[in-house]
């Protein structure tokens, strides 16, 4: 009897003070000097400022050790995230605060609410399930916006439990060929190179591949990361077949031993049949190498973009096979929900999402830490 292969989870100024310089005592010569200098100094004068002895020069009082300022604490994760949907957060709650003025939820106030979810991006069948929670009990009595942001918390955490799985990597594969496609601008390479981060910290052995042969600073953007990480970097000239690259990447993985290997491509959008056409001849080209391969196909979304990355989803999903789901730029988005009208509809896995720039502003997705930080004020 076969035993499926195990796979391990992916993620788990000085300052100083100065004291004021001493000003020495005037010289009775130079005052004389300075104050008359066309007249003669009396000899008295000269004399009288030669008999006492000097005054000893004051010794400054040594000046205190400088001590080092202190770090600036690291946010947690869960902090940078609630920070990160700040703006998703602020626009449900006021909406939500707005609604709860009348004494008793009645359903003018659930079809408002209902309103305020889905422009917040969360779907018609989540907001649904929220004001239905809602209305159990709750129907014609008073409610607080405290009650309407717990529910919301809850029916949030149900829909993204089941989708919240970590990356597995197959260490029976040498390599584990990871495919990551997207659009122009959502992230997908920068997100490749945190990926390339982090399974490097594991131990694992990283390779990258430039496929992203139309554009010359996707290609330099990608050996950046591969020196900031340590990880070698296979790329071809601009303009290379990205097929081509990819067949040749998987075999020098394979000779190399490599534990895993990530696979850039061009950002291209959903509605160029063209370039879709392309992607399905870079997996069919990998296929040849490792008919098991790709051994994931993951998706990276531009949270800012909306309704448009469902979209995203379903022709992405169709035409190369994808297999589970990165969001970026959450940071920058009043519209967080998207990612959980996502989940309710198509069920692929959220592997990781992005709230920044920094490498560990990529992590593992948590279901009850997502639901939390979009209900909480």
């Amino acid at each position: 009897m076969s035993t499926e292969p195990k796979r391990k989870g992916f993620f788990g100024r000085w300052l100083g003070t100065s004291q004021p310089a001493e000003t020495p005592a005037p010289d009775p010569v130079e005052q004389a000097t300075e104050a008359a200098p066309n007249e003669e100094v009396p000899e008295a004068a000269v004399s009288s400022a030669e008999t006492p002895a000097p005054a000893p020069a004051p010794v400054p009082a040594p000046e205190p050790e400088p001590e080092p300022a202190a770090e600036p604490v690291r946010k947690g994760w869960f902090e940078r995230l609630k920070s990160g949907l700040s703006k998703t957060s602020s626009r449900l709650t006021e909406g939500i605060a707005g609604l709860v003025t009348k004494r008793k939820l009645d359903q003018d106030t659930l079809d408002e609410l209902e309103e305020v979810l889905l422009a917040a991006d969360l779907g018609i069948e989540t907001s649904s399930r929220i004001t239905t929670a809602l209305a159990k009990g709750r129907f014609d009595k008073a409610i607080s916006s405290e009650e309407i942001r717990e529910t919301l918390a809850e029916e949030v955490a149900r829909v993204l439990e089941p989708v919240a799985r970590p990356l597995m990597i197959d260490e029976t594969r040498k390599p584990h060929v990871v495919l990551v496609l997207g659009v122009n601008g959502s992230g997908k390479t920068t997100t490749i190179g945190k990926l390339a981060a982090k399974l490097s910290r594991e131990g694992r052995r990283v390779m990258l591949a430039a496929g992203d042969t139309f554009r010359a600073a996707a290609i330099d953007q990608l050996k950046v990361w591969g020196e900031r990480t340590g990880v070698p970097v296979m790329a071809r000239d601009v303009g290379a077949d990205a097929s081509g690259l990819a067949f040749d990447s998987i075999k020098e993985a394979q000779d190399g031993g490599y534990d895993v290997l990530l696979i850039d491509t061009a950002g291209r959008l959903q509605n160029k049949e063209g370039l879709m056409a392309e992607l399905e001849k870079v997996v069919r080209v990998i296929r040849k190498v490792d008919p098991t391969a790709p051994h994931d196909t993951l998706l990276v979304l531009d949270a800012t973009t909306g309704q448009n990355a469902m979209q995203q989803v379903e022709v992405f999903r169709e035409r190369a096979g994808v297999t589970g789901l990165v969001m970026t730029k959450l940071d920058g988005t009043a519209r967080g929900g998207i990612l959980v009208a996502i989940a309710a509809k198509h069920g692929l896995p959220v592997h990781a999402i992005g709230v920044g720039e920094g490498v560990d502003d990529l992590q593992s997705f948590s279901a009850k830490d997502y639901a939390r930080a979009i209900a909480e004020h």
